[in-house]
């Protein structure tokens, strides 16, 4: 019963360096009663600090170190630091697990800021196209099978965004950090897309690159008080009553108008793909989006149709052609494409805003920032007020009335749905009465050139 007397000696480094696995925990005294050490099945030695809990009143003990790396000097050291702490009433261990934990998180917040500087707007775009809008592929993790999950929007709709996404944002901010992004950087990128005329564009890329923004902030990939830079400069711009989107429209060309047009347009500086986009437009009516993304296989030359497999109302029809449309498409070069109107740069169709931002750079040729010099005579029509490349559409429905076309024919023509009653039981398409009038129509524009 040797070992269960009160220990009275101090503890020595000596007694801690003989210590051997299965001898009983040694103690200290006096002033640094408390201080224990023990020695496991390894011969580790230990000291160990004992007590009461201040904040729970349980039996607690805390580990000090190792014996030799810390010393029986250094353990004192430490049990009068742990002492003190006690006295004052905090918990030793519990201090120390909070304080671990503190510091956990605070190199977890250190590596989440770390993440947030590497994800750059480029990374946060491609997170929004590949996890929202496009469709995607997941696999089953009880199957194994891949399943095919649809995006927020339809293919047109999928690469409509990305081509909105990956033009502005990511070609002027990309490599910036996403977290780093501030409102004034966001309000001077969709100043310069004004400045392009393209209020339209402008408004897509706020809204698209909030949109992203809130969806990264839903995951967590910025700290808790991140603020949207593209929500707060929509604020901004609202404030300072900037238009991002258009007014309607009302402008249509008089015959007149559409004589001058007529004569400048081969000779103007839009391009040639750009020229052959609008004469298309003028001749059938169409939507000048629609006319960009023409497709060879569409076009029936023989029978003068064009298959309109999309629309903007999601309507599928045939546009009738004109024997001058269908003349003028025979004439195009071939250039390999599967488009009518591809991009000599990309392959793809050019993009309909091109047409707003060419007309732009042509009546504004002194704000151009590009290496491109128009002659006077390319330069903007500044004989007739301002028109704009989707005023040729109107212009069409409005000089066919001029003709005394039938409203429900001109309004086939382009390819609006009937409302109310008359759209639930006239489902007539009226394709022969389309083909008469558009003839006319182009027989028309004959006359004015």
């Amino acid at each position: 019963m040797e070992h269960n007397k009160r220990n009275t000696k101090p503890l020595s480094a000596r007694a801690v360096e003989t210590m051997r696995p299965g001898d009983a925990d040694k103690t200290d005294v006096g002033e640094n009663t408390g201080l224990r050490v023990t020695c496991g099945s390894t011969g580790v030695r230990a000291f160990i600090y004992r007590y009461k809990s201040p904040e729970t009143g349980k039996l607690t003990q805390v580990k000090l170190g190792n014996y030799p790396a810390m010393t029986l000097t250094e353990a004192r050291m430490k049990l009068a630091e742990l002492k003190a702490l006690r006295a004052s009433g905090v918990c030793p261990k519990a201090e120390r697990t909070r304080l671990r934990r503190r510091a956990e998180e605070e190199e977890r917040e250190r590596e989440r800021q770390e993440q947030a500087e590497r994800f750059t707007v480029a990374d946060l775009v491609e997170l929004y196209l590949s996890e929202v809008i496009e469709d995607r592929v997941v696999v089953d993790s009880r199957t194994g099978e891949r399943k095919r999950l649809p995006g927020a929007r339809k293919p047109k709709g999928q690469a409509e965004t990305r081509r909105t996404l990956y033009n502005d944002p990511v070609r002027v901010l990309g490599r910036r950090s996403a977290g780093s992004l501030t409102r004034k950087d966001v309000v001077a990128m969709v100043k310069e897309i004004l400045d392009r005329g393209a209020n339209v564009q402008a408004g897509n890329v706020l809204r698209e690159l909030t949109a992203a923004y809130e969806y990264a902030i839903g995951l967590d990939r910025f700290p808790d008080d991140f603020a949207n830079p593209a929500l707060l400069a929509r604020g901004s711009l609202r404030q300072s009553r900037v238009r991002l989107t258009p007014q309607k429209g009302k402008r249509v060309l008089s015959d007149n108008e559409l004589k001058a047009v007529l004569a400048w347009l081969p000779g103007s500086g839009f391009s040639a793909t750009q020229k052959d986009v609008l004469f298309l437009t003028l001749w059938t009516g169409c939507r000048t989006g629609e006319v960009c993304q023409a497709e060879w296989r569409d076009m029936d030359l023989d029978n003068g149709t064009w298959h309109l497999r999309e629309s903007k109302n999601n309507a599928e029809r045939y546009v009738q052609l004109s024997r001058q449309a269908v003349a003028f498409l025979r004439q195009l070069p071939a250039n390999g494409s599967p488009y009518l109107f591809p991009s000599s740069r990309t392959g793809l169709p050019i993009q309909q805003k091109s047409l707003s931002e060419i007309k732009w750079q042509l009546r504004n040729p002194d704000k151009v920032k590009e290496n491109r010099a128009f002659r006077p005579e390319q330069c903007w029509l500044e004989t007739i007020n301002d028109w704009s490349p989707h005023d040729l559409r109107r212009s069409v429905r409005t000089g066919l009335a001029r003709l005394r076309c039938p409203s429900d024919v001109a309004e086939a023509i382009l390819g609006h749905s009937q409302k109310g009653i008359e759209g639930t039981y006239n489902l007539h398409g009226y394709e022969e009465e389309c083909r008469e009038w558009l003839q006319r129509w182009a027989d028309h524009l004959d006359t004015l050139r």
